[in-house]
C-alpha cells in the first residue's frame, strides 16, 4: 500500500470513528418530550412517630396553672403525625392542598386532630397574574424565628419554624412586572380576609372583611416588602421587611413593624385585668452566615413594644402561683381560672417579653460523619436574663427517613420566663418517613 492509499484508509477510519461517535451521543441524548413534561399530578407528605420525655418544673407558675388537678414530676407522651400534601394542575387551573392528622397520648390522656391546612385553588391567565381562592398559608416577612411584619401569618415556633402552619381563608391575587435597571422586579400581592361565624374566627373580630396587601421590590439586589394590614378584626399595621446578600456566605435582615392601637391585657396590683391600647413597634435584625468549615450560624434580636415587662411578667408568675397553691389548700377553682383565662389571653404566649436573642448554629457532617447533621438553638430573654438551650443531632443515611434526637433545656430565676415554664428539660426521639 502506499503512502496516498495509507493516508486514504486512515481518513476513512477517522471519519467512521468520527460518525460512530456522533451517532452514539445522538442516541445517548435523545428524548422524549413527553419524558420531561411535568406531571398534572404530584403529592406526598410525611409519616411520623415521636417520644418525649418531659421532666416538669415543680412549683413554677405554668405546672401549677396546667396541672394543678394532677401535679406530676415528669410526664412520657408518644405521637403520631400523617401529612398529605400536592397539588394538580389543569392548563391555567391549579389546586392545592395540605392536610394533617395527629394522636398524641401522654400522663394527661389522649387527644387527636385532623385538619386542613390548605386547601385553595389558583387561576394563573399569563405568566405576569395569579388570583386564587381557598385556605391557605401565608409566611409573610424575612425572619428565620420571628416575623414582626407576618400580619396574616400564623405564629411561628422558633424551635421549629420550618415546619407548616395553617392558613386562612382568603382570596388573593398578584401581579408581577420585570424590569431593567436598579428596579429588576416588582410585584404586587392583594388578600382579602373575611371573618365571620367558624371562618377564621381565631383572628380577630368577627363579622369584618380584611384587607392585606404587599409590594416587593428587588432593587439593586435587596430584597424588599412594604406591607399592610387594615380592618376591623385587628389594629392596622404598616409593615417593611428587606434581606440582602452581603456576600456569597453572608445574608443580613430586618423587619420593622408598625401597629396602631395594639390592646394589651394588664394584671393589675389587684389582680384586676385592665386593657390599654397604644401605638406599638416591632422589630428583627439578623444575620446568616456560613463559614468555611461549613457552619450555618443564624442570629436574631427581636424586639417588640407590646410585650410585657419584667416587672408585669413577675405581677403574673406571683399571681399564678398564689392560685395555684390556693387550689391545692382549698380545692377552689376560681382564682386558678381567672390565672388560666390571663394565661391564654397573653401571659402563657410564646416569648411574651419584650427583647430576646435567638441563635441557632448546625454543621453539616461534620469530621467526615456522612448523613449527620448536628445543630444548637438557643433563645434568650435579655431582660429577665433566662434562656433555653436546645442540642439536637439529624441522620438521613436511610433514603426518604429522617431521624432527629433533641434535648431541650430552659434555665432561670425565680419569676423569669423560662424559670415559670411547665417544663425544666425535654428529650426527644422523632423518626419521619417522607413519600
Amino acid at each position: 500500500m502506499n503512502y496516498v492509499n495509507t493516508r486514504l484508509v486512515l481518513g476513512l477510519a477517522l471519519l467512521f470513528t468520527g460518525l460512530s461517535t456522533i451517532c452514539s451521543a445522538t442516541d445517548e441524548f435523545s428524548f422524549d418530550i413527553e419524558e420531561i413534561e411535568k406531571n398534572p399530578l404530584e403529592w406526598g407528605g410525611y409519616a411520623e412517630f415521636k417520644w418525649e420525655h418531659i421532666d416538669i418544673n415543680r412549683g413554677s407558675a405554668f405546672s401549677l396553672l396546667n396541672l394543678a388537678d394532677d401535679p406530676v414530676s415528669n410526664m412520657d407522651r408518644l405521637s403520631g403525625r400523617l401529612q398529605l400534601d400536592g397539588y394538580y394542575n389543569w392548563n391555567i387551573l391549579s389546586f392545592n392542598w395540605l392536610l394533617k392528622a395527629a394522636g398524641l397520648h401522654d400522663n394527661l390522656g389522649w387527644i387527636d386532630s385532623a385538619d386542613i391546612y390548605e386547601a385553595y385553588g389558583s387561576l394563573k391567565p399569563s405568566p405576569y397574574a395569579t388570583t386564587s381562592l381557598g385556605k391557605k398559608s401565608y409566611k409573610w416577612g424575612k425572619g428565620y424565628a420571628w416575623n414582626p411584619v407576618g400580619f396574616i401569618n400564623r405564629r411561628k415556633d422558633p424551635n421549629n419554624p420550618d415546619e407548616s402552619l395553617e392558613g386562612y381563608v382568603t382570596a388573593e391575587a398578584d401581579i408581577i412586572k420585570s424590569f431593567e435597571g436598579k428596579l429588576q422586579t416588582a410585584a404586587l400581592t392583594g388578600v382579602l380576609l373575611p371573618v365571620w361565624d367558624e371562618v377564621n374566627d381565631e383572628f380577630g373580630e368577627r363579622n369584618n372583611l380584611n384587607l392585606a396587601a404587599k409590594l416587593y421590590l428587588l432593587f439593586m439586589d435587596t430584597d424588599i416588602d412594604l406591607i399592610l394590614l387594615t380592618g376591623d378584626s385587628r389594629s392596622t399595621s404598616y409593615g417593611l421587611d428587606f434581606s440582602r446578600n452581603l456576600a456569597t456566605n453572608f445574608e443580613i435582615h430586618g423587619e420593622l413593624a408598625w401597629t396602631q392601637d395594639k390592646k394589651k391585657f394588664i394584671l393589675q396590683e389587684d389582680s384586676i385585668l385592665a386593657v390599654s391600647e397604644e401605638d406599638v413597634l416591632s422589630w428583627i435584625l439578623g444575620i446568616r452566615y456560613l463559614s468555611t468549615n461549613n457552619i450555618t450560624s443564624i442570629i436574631e434580636y427581636y424586639h417588640n413594644d407590646n410585650g410585657y415587662t419584667e416587672e408585669e411578667m413577675t405581677n403574673f408568675y406571683t399571681f399564678a402561683r398564689e392560685a395555684g397553691e390556693d387550689f391545692q389548700q382549698t380545692d377552689s377553682q376560681l382564682l386558678l381560672q381567672w390565672a388560666r383565662d390571663m394565661s391564654l389571653k397573653s401571659y402563657g404566649s410564646p416569648q411574651p417579653g419584650r427583647d430576646y436573642l435567638y441563635g441557632r448554629f448546625s454543621q453539616k457532617e461534620p469530621f467526615n460523619i456522612l448523613y449527620l447533621t448536628p445543630s444548637l438553638t438557643t433563645i434568650l430573654n435579655l431582660d429577665d436574663k433566662s434562656y433555653t438551650l436546645t442540642p439536637e443531632l439529624i441522620y438521613t443515611r436511610f433514603t426518604n427517613w429522617e431521624i432527629r434526637l433533641r434535648f431541650s433545656y430552659l434555665n432561670g430565676a425565680t419569676c423569669s420566663e423560662f424559670g415559670e415554664k411547665q417544663n425544666s428539660n425535654k428529650l426527644e426521639f422523632r423518626l419521619r418517613y417522607f413519600f
